[in-house]
């Protein structure tokens, strides 16, 4: 049982201390990485994780591998204290918070992009790692798998997922990690990279987590306006109608695709992609033969949502 205050690690060496001296007492160690500005669907990853874990370590780190110049990490939203209290709130608590100041510290400067306007010239396939010349030169990629979907638009995105989960699980050592299932081309992705470079850790995918109206919870929902929140809802609910149409015996891909992008777009939203995939190898299918999840993208205003449901025939 977790104490009522997390402990607050900031030094990777610390944190793997903890770690060995936890597993020493035969403790199962479970991490939830985060990005922070919590909500209720990351409340939901730390309950699932003490399903399966003893000990419980939530990572809160926004990073920037992940982002390409011309997107702005300075406005990603945090709440460090709000974060604490919320994680306070959870049943049977956190044991640790890892909250690294820079984990590509290596005795140079810090990690920043500019804003859009002056980093738009850029090289879209190049992070804010490699251009603020710390020297970081090594990544891990899942080729097949981080191509497709939210790869297309973003290309170094999954690269520097994969690769600060993959110094996560070296600093953590986590016998168990949970992944929404809103982000489902990451859970994926994290799964086949566990699997084919034999990490001894349990990846655990976690339902995604809507709000009452059904706009899938996300930390970038704040960001949109009344009137776009209430458009964004043209994603979830015309989600549900392609399922429907699907259980009812509409398989064919386009046709329910074609539903979905008109629904959004008569919202007033822009798709960036919608496509109906495998679950496992996230290939698109012409038609539902068998599980398959629909992953959309889309755009309300300057907020970039992503949605997802999975249909089992």
């Amino acid at each position: 049982m977790a104490s009522e205050h997390p402990l607050i690690i900031r030094d990777k060496d610390t944190m793997r201390k903890w770690s060995r001296t936890m597993r020493a007492q035969g403790k199962i160690i479970g991490l939830v990485p985060t990005m922070g500005y919590l909500h209720e669907g990351h409340l939901s990853l730390i309950k699932e994780a003490h399903k399966h874990a003893d000990s419980i370590v939530v990572s809160i780190y926004v990073n920037p591998g992940q982002f390409s110049p011309n997107e702005d990490l300075s406005t990603y939203p945090s709440d460090f204290f709000g974060d604490i209290q919320k994680l306070k709130s959870v049943p049977g608590g956190v044991d640790v918070v890892f909250c690294p100041h820079n984990l590509y510290d290596y005795g140079q400067s810090l990690v920043q992009c500019g804003n859009k306007e002056e980093m738009k010239e850029k090289e879209r396939k190049m992070s804010c790692l490699e251009d603020s010349g710390i020297g970081h030169e090594t990544w891990v990629r899942v080729e097949k798998l981080e191509k497709g979907l939210c790869g297309k638009s973003r290309p170094v995105f999954f690269r520097g997922v994969a690769t600060v989960v993959t110094k996560l699980f070296n600093i953590v050592e986590p016998d168990v990690a949970v992944f929404g299932k809103k982000d489902y081309q990451q859970w994926r992705i994290i799964q086949r990279m566990v699997r084919d470079l034999d990490f001894g850790i349990q990846v655990v995918g976690s339902e995604l987590v809507r709000e009452e109206d059904g706009l899938a919870m996300s930390s970038r929902n704040v960001r949109l306006s009344p009137e776009e929140r209430d458009k964004a809802l043209s994603i979830s609910r015309s989600l549900s109608e392609a399922k429907v149409a699907a259980r009812k015996g509409q398989i064919n891909s386009s046709d329910l695709i074609n539903l979905v992008i008109q629904a959004i777009q008569e919202a007033g939203g822009t798709v960036d992609y919608a496509e109906i995939v495998d679950q496992e190898s996230l290939n698109a299918v012409e038609e539902i033969k068998g599980p398959v999840v629909f992953c959309i993208a889309a755009w309300f205003g300057k907020v970039r949502l992503l949605d997802n449901m999975e249909i089992n025939p």
